[in-house]
């Protein structure tokens, strides 16, 4: 097994800059500003031909709601419990406080090996960083500067030392599909991802925008294994404010670009909002498998729900291939059905679709409803093939293809889909006109034939009369 290394400290020490310097990423959200990190993230980081996972945490003692600041502390003691040793990151500019001295008192209470770093120790002398914060009574501290890498190899040097190093395996969560849940804030993302992992691994409150980083979380439910994203609310822009929440929402944004699913959930309480079609058109317009839950559905009165499933049938009817699901994340209800449907718009936005069958499909299409005439001309289309997966991109042949009206389109993409039972994805239809074969070639005809093609009418018209 490879040693597990988590980074404890107040907030805004830079644990979660050391753990971007550890594993070369930039995963973890970093902020001069403290309380940015609140869930626990986990990365893999190499070092001396070996391999180690680090835990980010959140601050211990920071000025967070009560409810945030209780959820941070419980993340942390997951964390400690995971780990084989402990990092204490320390500020050596604002120096040795009570806090730090309750947080070295609580991690020599859980009987784990601990490193005190002390962090931004820039342009000052090692022994002059270290002085004060041998009070700890955790050992010899080390002073590094994470922001430049600076005294790094020397602290994963003393952390390191009692454990035999090895390349880690690969993973399989890079396999797995990733399923990003997004919506806007407090939906009920983060009850969601613990309600199907079955542990708290995220911070859930009803304030809105408890989540700021987007957490990576392996999952196996049901039979399926998968990667959930839980991603920062995503609120219209004239409502994002400081610096923070705007990182959020980047990070948020990336997790759709690199996610195979997107779940988006609403909030059935609040009903349809325009920023959740924003983000239902956002998944589609990146080509994204797409589920749509409606949460927290327990408890709604009669005439609630039916106003909620009104609005449903009314404003997205543009995402008919999305199946729709109403559940309750608090309490489980409706949970292996999301799961289930976005396993299948995986599958459907990644399946191989046979040319044979493609053209079977375009032929009873045309059959139906022939194409219709453009500048007075039979639009002729020929034949199809699939031309990418995630999305399924269908390219279909023929002349004029790429001046098909945008309603023939349409139907043809539907016709595509129903036929082929392309489930949860949306789908590309690409039309392509021929080029002419003979463009560019030199004309074979004699001089004579083509001096006698260009004559005047007049001349080829006289031997009939």
């Amino acid at each position: 097994m490879i040693p597990v290394i988590a980074l404890v400290g107040r907030p805004n020490v830079g644990k979660s800059t050391l753990f971007n310097q550890l594993t070369r990423t930039r995963d973890a959200l970093v902020a001069n500003e403290p309380g940015v990190t609140r869930d626990r993230r986990y990365g893999l980081a190499q070092w001396s031909n070996g391999s180690f996972v680090v835990i980010d945490t959140g601050g211990l003692g920071g000025s967070a709601p009560a409810a945030i600041e209780s959820g941070v502390g419980r993340q942390v003691d997951y964390a400690l419990a995971e780990a084989d040793c402990i990092v204490l990151v320390v500020d050596r500019k604002q120096g040795l406080t009570a806090e730090d001295e309750r947080i070295a008192d609580r991690l020599r209470r859980s009987g784990k090996s601990v490193t005190v770093a002390v962090n931004k120790s820039e342009g000052v002398a090692a022994e002059l960083a270290e002085a004060e914060f041998h009070r700890l009574g955790l050992g010899d501290p080390v002073a590094i500067a994470a922001l430049h890498a600076q005294g790094v190899p020397e602290l994963l040097e003393r952390v390191l030392a009692p454990f035999e190093l090895s390349r880690a395996p690969e993973e399989p969560s890079d396999r797995r599909p990733k399923v990003a849940v997004i919506g806007r804030p407090n939906v009920g993302k983060s009850t969601l991802i613990n309600r199907l992992i079955g542990s708290e691994r995220l911070i859930t409150s009803p304030e809105p925008g408890t989540t700021r980083d987007s957490i990576l979380v392996p999952c196996e439910r049901d039979g399926y294994e998968f990667t959930l994203i839980d991603t920062a609310g995503i609120r219209r822009r004239a409502r994002v404010s400081g610096t923070i929440e705007k990182f959020s929402v980047v990070q948020s944004l990336k997790s759709i670009e690199n996610a195979d699913v997107v779940i988006v959930l609403l909030d059935a309480r609040e009903g349809v909002a325009d920023q959740d079609l924003h983000l239902i058109g956002l998944a589609i317009e990146r080509g994204r498998a797409l589920v749509i839950g409606i949460n927290k559905w327990d408890g709604q009165p009669a005439a609630d729900r039916r106003r909620v499933e009104s609005e449903v049938d009314r404003l997205l009817g543009f995402v008919s291939f999305a199946s729709i699901h109403y559940l309750s994340a608090l309490h489980g209800s409706g949970i292996s059905e999301v799961v289930r449907a976005a396993m299948s718009a995986h599958e459907s936005a990644g399946r191989e679709l046979p040319t044979s069958r493609l053209n079977e499909v375009l032929q009873e299409a045309m059959q139906a409803h022939a194409p219709p005439l453009v500048r007075g001309r039979q639009l002729k289309l020929r034949y199809a093939h699939q031309g990418g997966r995630f999305p399924p991109l269908i390219v279909v042949h023929g002349t004029q293809a790429e001046r098909t009206p945008a309603q023939y389109r349409r139907y043809l993409e539907n016709a595509f889909r129903q036929a082929l039972r392309l489930k949860g994805t949306p789908i590309r239809v690409e039309f392509r006109s021929g080029d002419n074969p003979f463009a560019g070639r030199r004309d074979p005809r004699t001089k004579h034939k083509a001096k006698r093609r260009q004559r005047p009418a007049r001349h080829a018209g006289g031997r009939g009369r």
